[in-house]
């Protein structure tokens, strides 16, 4: 193992990470991505991130850190996309423990280069949420990306942090980060994501998704989450920017409160004074909230016909893309049902699907013809 990627938030950052390696690094020895277990409710219904006690079937590389195969699955109820990842990327996906602070992860991290020594380490964030403050009123998660800042920044080898598609996260927009971007390193391309393209037909990941999707040379406006987050898919978007790894500490409170953290519930009760939340709550209720809902089938034909308002209504306010999660979120949909929803679209009409976006055109969808076969 020559490379070390830190997937500084998890989900997609872990699937950016191996589209990173293959356009920095090309065919040599595969990397290890450390990563978060932390996935959207619909694919772990258990609010905050796994631990290693979630899993059987792990490996361990190091007296702290477990790498997350194929063959490994989590301990229902919980869920998680490492495995399906690690089945179908070449890569060593490890596992992020932020159940002992900042403090356990700058350990992690510790081993890990004392164990491989491997020739560069990058710590990689898709949007740039890492370099938020803390009291920006548009941020929504900065609990992950601000424990691992704060954890890199403590390890004893050169680190250099990457930020791929600036603004594409939803939270903070590009013209706030602007001016805190070093060195372009990359812009990605439409073969960059060649090898993450099976990945990207399941993976729930809006960020990454749309990171690709600008390097296949998508642009305009696309809608995002169950708010409805319009995010510009301009020539930004699939670039990737080096940033000075101490300016991003400076800039970010939260990251520089829970450096001496031994305890995730520490972690959270710093975001909440500075943030004024802790996502883990927000998770935590809607976990609650979902629990109690009928479950519901789809309706081709009344989704459909939904579907035509929903992207009336997107038109008028500018809208060109949207994401799967976006429409199901947008239907009252289960999040069990994005898939299903995912197929009938592109079944309906696969001229619509500007991979992995949903086109939004200038006419409806149900009055376009019949459903295919």
């Amino acid at each position: 193992m020559k490379r070390l990627i830190v997937a500084a938030g998890g989900g997609g950052d872990a699937v950016a990470a191996a589209m990173l390696h293959a356009a920095l690094y090309g065919d040599e020895d595969q990397a290890v991505i450390l990563t978060y277990a932390w996935d959207r409710l619909l694919i772990d219904p258990v609010p905050g991130p796994r631990g290693p006690d979630n899993f059987t079937g792990l490996q361990q590389l190091t007296p702290t850190v477990w790498a997350v195969p194929a063959e490994a699955r989590p301990i229902a109820p919980a869920g998680s996309t490492l495995p399906r990842l690690a089945a179908e990327l070449p890569h060593t996906f490890a596992l992020i423990d932020p159940h002992h602070g900042a403090e356990g992860i700058t350990r992690q991290l510790e081993e890990l280069v004392s164990h491989f020594s491997p020739e560069s380490i990058d710590l990689l964030d898709v949007g740039g949420d890492i370099l938020a403050r803390g009291d920006e009123p548009t941020l929504k998660s900065p609990l992950a990306d601000a424990v691992t800042l704060a954890a890199c920044c403590q390890v004893k080898a050169p680190i250099r942090l990457l930020v791929a598609g600036p603004g594409l996260d939803g939270e903070l927009p590009h013209d706030q980060l602007r001016g805190t971007l070093g060195p372009l390193v990359h812009t990605f391309s439409a073969k960059d994501v060649e090898p993450i393209s099976s990945v990207l037909e399941w993976h729930p990941s809006e960020a990454t998704g749309m990171l690709a999707a600008t390097a296949r040379g998508v642009r305009g406006t696309c809608e995002m989450r169950d708010a409805g987050l319009p995010v510009p898919l301009t020539d930004e978007g699939p670039t990737v920017h080096e940033v000075d790894l101490d300016d991003a500490l400076s800039r970010n409170q939260l990251a520089r409160a829970i450096t001496a953290t031994t305890t995730l519930d520490e972690v959270e009760a710093h975001s909440r004074e500075i943030c004024g939340y802790s996502e883990i709550d927000y998770e935590r209720n809607k976990a609650a909230w979902l629990k109690d809902q009928p479950p519901v089938q789809l309706d081709p034909q009344a989704v459909l016909s939904q579907l035509d308002q929903f992207e009336a209504e997107a038109r008028n306010r500018g809208v060109t893309h949207t994401t799967f999660r976006r429409i199901t979120e947008a239907l009252n949909l289960n999040g069990s049902l994005r898939e299903d929803l995912r197929q009938l679209l592109i079944g309906s009409h696969p001229e619509r699907y500007d991979a992995p976006l949903w086109r939004i055109t200038a006419t409806g969808t149900s009055n376009q013809g019949e459903l295919r076969a």
